[in-house]
């Protein structure tokens, strides 16, 4: 039987994230450390700039104009929402990483760690439910419940539900999560530290790989497989574009989230004492700041790829910038009238249940 990493050392070394630092520690870290302290700090600086400006706005629009709003609205207000948490999180984690020590505290360990898991359950979580929430108005409009029954109720508990599952997944580690002395020095760390001789911390790397990647990425295939066809069938010259913007929805989450938790799976093979050498711990702390750095940066092209691509929600933010910076943008104009889309989008919802009415008299 394999030993355990944490029985093949006793020796600690903290890292700079929320998760709980692995062992089989190498005994030579300085330059891991040193790359850490630049690196990190610059590009969690970077992601939480852009990543708050783009989701902001996103947020001001359909606050401003959430009297037309829809449940697609809802779901992405509330992954913006998210990922807002997500990125209040990082510069704590900046500074945390560029000074190797935790100086805010127990409290402020617990509630940065609160945001950043919830931000990143919740960004998961919303993505999933704006993607079932297409699959039902195209595929089942007149067949599924929750398309008929799409109430401001019914939204309002589909929210809270989301949430309620996004706190569920982040408890283990909002609850293990805390700032240590270690070895009684001066320096203290934040992270979460799982009780000796339990299964928790392999659990939240399984819970991270099927979370995090395998559900989403299944539904979001599903739901998107069944919905080209029915747009491809339509008799519209938007129909290309709508395939091509689900076309970039799965590879984006594929291509920045995949790498991620390939690592977090060998993490948990690590946990369970396989590949348990210096080389390997330094490895993995390696990859583990390139594949986090990556989806890291998910979370800034959200409104890029869930708003700013669609025609309607430009026209809303080019309204929301003529009324702030008139002597700017009063001259642009609006892609469309809001009468014309409105008719677009009659047309083309017409299009697609008329199609789906006539699949299911067959």
């Amino acid at each position: 039987m394999a030993r355990s990493c944490e029985e093949a050392t006793s020796e600690n070394y903290s890292h700079y994230d929320n998760l709980p630092p692995d062992c089989c520690s190498p005994h030579n870290t300085t330059n891991l450390m040193a790359f850490s302290r630049v690196f990190l700090p610059t590009l969690y600086s970077i992601v939480f700039i852009v990543g708050f400006i783009g989701n902001g706005l996103v947020v001001c629009v359909l606050v401003k104009y959430h009297k037309s709003s829809n449940m697609s609205d809802v779901c992405l207000f509330n992954l913006a929402i998210s990922d807002l948490l997500f990125l209040l999180s990082l510069p704590f984690w900046a500074h945390y990483a560029a000074i190797i020590q935790w100086t805010f505290g127990s409290f402020m360990c617990r509630a940065v760690t609160v945001l950043y898991m919830l931000g990143f359950y919740g960004s998961i979580f919303f993505m999933i439910l704006m993607t079932i929430d297409r699959y039902t108005v195209i595929v089942h409009t007149y067949t599924s419940l929750f398309s008929k029954h799409r109430s401001v109720r019914a939204s309002i508990a589909l929210v809270l539900l989301m949430w309620t599952l996004s706190l569920g997944a982040s408890l283990p580690s909002i609850i293990f999560s805390k700032a240590t002395n270690s070895n009684g020095t001066s320096a203290w760390t934040c992270r979460v530290e799982y009780p000796e001789g339990t299964l928790w911390r392999s659990f939240s790397y399984i819970e991270l790989n099927i979370l995090g990647l395998i559900i989403p990425l299944s539904v979001m295939v599903f739901c998107y497989s069944r919905i080209i066809p029915i747009l491809m069938s339509i008799k519209s010259q938007k129909k290309h574009k709508s395939v091509r913007l689900i076309l970039v929805l799965v590879s984006v989450f594929f291509l920045f989230w995949t790498p991620y938790n390939i690592v977090i799976f060998l993490k948990f093979l690590h946990e369970l004492g396989y590949m348990c050498t210096s080389q390997w711990y330094q490895d993995l702390k390696m990859a583990m700041q390139w594949v986090e750095s990556i989806a890291f940066t998910h979370c800034c092209l959200n409104p890029i790829i869930y708003a700013f691509m669609g025609q309607r929600f430009r026209n809303l933010f080019l309204k929301i910038l003529k009324e702030w910076f008139p002597l700017c943008f009063g001259q642009c104009p609006t892609i469309k009238s809001e009468r014309s889309q409105r008719m677009t989008t009659k047309y083309s919802y017409s299009s697609v249940t008329s199609r789906s009415k006539s699949k299911s008299r067959l």
